[in-house]
């Protein structure tokens, strides 16, 4: 097996939260090799099956956690909640949204483009990881989140605490048939002909659930144009279509 560059984990927030872990990883390190260098995390892209193992052992080694859940993300709005014991790790089928109030769980989001939206109660001490793409947007996949956080866990909008992870930004979030795909209520969020800022379309959305501003924090990193992560629009401009999934992760500690 060849020496494995460290990986590199990206802040969520910009100042760490008492009781959670939450932070994105950089492909670099892994073992996966190309076209899905390094810390692949997907079982679906071609990747051999004992690279991406590896890799997410990695990343529980990393973070410091007991388990981890992640979902066959399905561009849907579907809600997860995973309760206590969790065994061993595991995959949700046909879900894009997690949440827990299990300390050492880890929530995990894979990604290369989509938004991973984490959520964190530190009242009621729950959080929740969101696959976020442009048809999870339309859902409003956030909004349906924070009312499962409400139903589940007692959680209010107003004191829960949210990040943007890297993630598709206005420079490259081009929708040429926008007019087919996206609800006029994304019109003002459109940036000259036919690029949309989806970074401002969740702040709006999370708002628009009682989450307040100085809460809502975003990492502001585009995936398409940063090499130090996966981007499956990157990867489309350069031919091939085929690329890794980066991971966003959020634990109770």
């Amino acid at each position: 097996m060849s020496v494995v560059v460290q990986e590199k984990i990206v802040p969520l927030l910009n100042t760490p939260l008492a009781g959670i872990v939450a932070g994105s990883v950089a492909r670099a390190g892994g073992i996966s090799p190309p076209p899905y260098d390094g810390t692949n995390i997907s079982f679906g892209v071609g990747d051999a099956a004992s690279n991406v193992q590896y890799n997410r052992k990695r990343i529980k080694e990393l973070f410091g956690l007991h388990s981890l859940v992640s979902a066959h993300q399905i561009h849907g709005d579907a809600v997860h909640r995973v309760t206590l014991p969790v065994a061993s790790d595991y995959i949700v089928d046909g879900h894009d949204a997690l949440m827990t109030d299990g300390v050492g769980v880890g929530l995990m989001i894979g990604h290369a483009d989509c938004q991973a939206v984490m959520l964190y109660d530190p009242v009621c001490k729950a959080v929740a990881a969101v696959h976020n793409g442009w048809r999870g947007s339309v859902a409003n996949i956030v909004a349906k989140t924070v009312a499962e956080m409400e139903a589940s866990f007692g959680s209010r909008a107003a004191q829960l605490v949210a990040t943007i992870g890297p993630s598709l930004g206005p420079c490259c979030s081009e929708f040429v048939n926008y007019e087919h795909e996206l609800p006029t209520s994304f019109l003002p969020f459109r940036r000259d002909d036919n690029h949309f800022d989806f970074w401002q379309i969740t702040r709006h959305q999370l708002l628009q659930c009682g989450v307040d501003d100085a809460c809502i924090h975003c990492v502001q990193v585009c995936t398409a144009c940063s090499p130090e992560f996966f981007s499956y629009r990157r990867a489309c401009r350069n031919g091939s279509g085929v690329t890794g999934r980066n991971a966003s992760i959020i634990a109770l500690v």
